[in-house]
């Protein structure tokens, strides 16, 4: 009978504890959390900071000059 193979690579305890793992865990930690805030951002629409009267123009530029706005 075939022993089964493990799930994926098992550390010793030794080797997880060590500096340089709490390091890359906190790397992977901000890393996630500025690209779900990327992500977050680009579904919200930007806002927009105009105002009404300034954006209107003086005059018609339409075919039909004439007609009512």
């Amino acid at each position: 009978m075939i022993a089964p193979l493990p799930a994926g690579i098992l550390f010793p305890v030794e080797v997880l504890q060590s500096g340089w793992v709490a390091v890359l865990a906190s790397f992977v930690a901000v890393n996630t959390i500025l690209y779900m805030a990327l992500a977050l951002l680009k579904i919200f629409p930007a806002p927009r900071l105009t105002h009404r009267g300034r954006s209107r123009r003086a005059e018609t530029r339409s075919i039909h000059p004439d007609d009512p706005v």
